[in-house]
């Protein structure tokens, strides 16, 4: 039972030194220990799994941040620079973010049981962790989509966007990914992987989609119908609000269904890297990946999602994971960045 009506205090969607969100969850009481969380999970998401951690430690206080992954990356940087960390764990979507503060030396070591039995993919240099894994989806409306007009690949989609009188033109969204680290992360992955992503941009282009912020608000325009499809949208956030918008449906592309794992650190010159990294291994443990997967953070493909995702056939050819890996320092290659983004500007122009 989520334990918010219990919470002793709790302070919400009041901005900090930048945050988007900021809350302070367990004990109250004066000389509680503190842990500090930054993170780019949203605080309704993340808050039934930090608060089933917090029922094993009721005497340590937790503060929850919620950043944009730009901003978080600009702080963490800038802190590590400085030679000191105003979080105790940070954990973003935009996981080439979290590979080059490992590199450039900002995080520290950590080693448990729970690292130790991560699968390979899941852990870099024994200082970076994935904690959940969660599908890169489709979300479409489904009054104003026929199941005839749901894609079920990115072929799909182009072949939907290029009539003239198509009714996705100017009603397909996306993340801008100068405004979303995430956004370009996927963008920059699909490039990577798929033979489609420069048809793909042309399409984008020619019907005229939309690039806009964030995954939360992406979705509910979906859900209002000012969009008919978004297209590279982590499930997790459309898979909470599938379970009670009817409105909403969930594709898992069936020519490849991206897989991304939230990276989490515990920064160099932590106050607190103790509670850290309990709160960590938690979250790596089994009885935490269950709470991860009831917040629709940790996803497995071959459960399946009954009539809530559609999901391929065959799941192990489909999946594409995105990799902890050094691999990822190309996509913060000023250069590489700066040509991607100049190619993503021809389907969606600065107006």
């Amino acid at each position: 039972m989520i334990r918010l009506a219990l919470l002793l205090w709790l302070v919400a969607a009041l901005p900090a030194r930048g945050a988007e969100v900021e809350a302070m969850l367990g004990s109250a009481a004066p000389d509680a220990p503190t842990v500090t969380l930054r993170t780019t999970t949203d605080f309704h998401v993340l808050a039934p799994v930090l608060e089933a951690f917090l029922a094993t430690e009721p005497a340590l206080r937790l503060r929850y941040e919620q950043w944009g992954s730009n901003d978080l990356l600009a702080l963490s940087r800038a802190e590590c620079a400085a030679g000191r960390a105003g979080a105790d764990l940070v954990i973003s979507s935009a996981i080439h973010h979290m590979v080059a503060l490992v590199n450039a030396g900002c995080a520290r070591p950590h080693a448990s049981a729970e690292t130790a039995a991560l699968e390979p993919d899941l852990s870099w240099r024994g200082e970076l962790f994935g904690i959940p894994r969660e599908p890169v989806v489709m979300v479409y409306n489904r009054t104003l989509l026929s199941p005839e007009e749901v894609p079920q690949s990115r072929f799909d989609l182009l072949d939907l966007m290029r009539p003239d009188e198509s009714k996705f033109r100017g009603r397909v969204a996306t993340y801008d990914i100068e405004e979303s680290g995430l956004g370009f992360l996927l963008a920059f992955s699909d490039s990577l992987e798929a033979t489609t992503f420069g048809s793909l941009l042309e399409g984008f282009g020619a019907s005229d989609a939309v690039a806009t912020c964030c995954s939360a608000e992406i979705i509910e325009g979906v859900i209002r119908g000012d969009y008919v499809l978004a297209y590279n949208v982590l499930g997790s956030y459309a898979l909470g609000l599938a379970e009670s918008e009817p409105r909403l449906g969930i594709v898992a592309p069936s020519d490849y269904t991206m897989l991304l794992s939230r990276a989490a650190m515990i920064p160099r010159g932590s106050d607190a890297p103790d509670p850290a990294a309990r709160l960590l291994d938690f979250l790596l443990s089994a009885p935490g990946r269950r709470h991860l997967a009831r917040a629709r953070l940790w996803v497995d493909l071959d459960d399946r999602e009954g009539d809530i995702l559609e999901v391929p056939p065959d799941t192990s050819a489909a999946s594409r994971t995105i990799p902890l890996s050094l691999a990822m320092l190309v996509a913060m290659d000023a250069q590489t960045r700066a040509a991607f983004v100049e190619n993503w500007r021809t389907a969606f122009p600065v107006e």
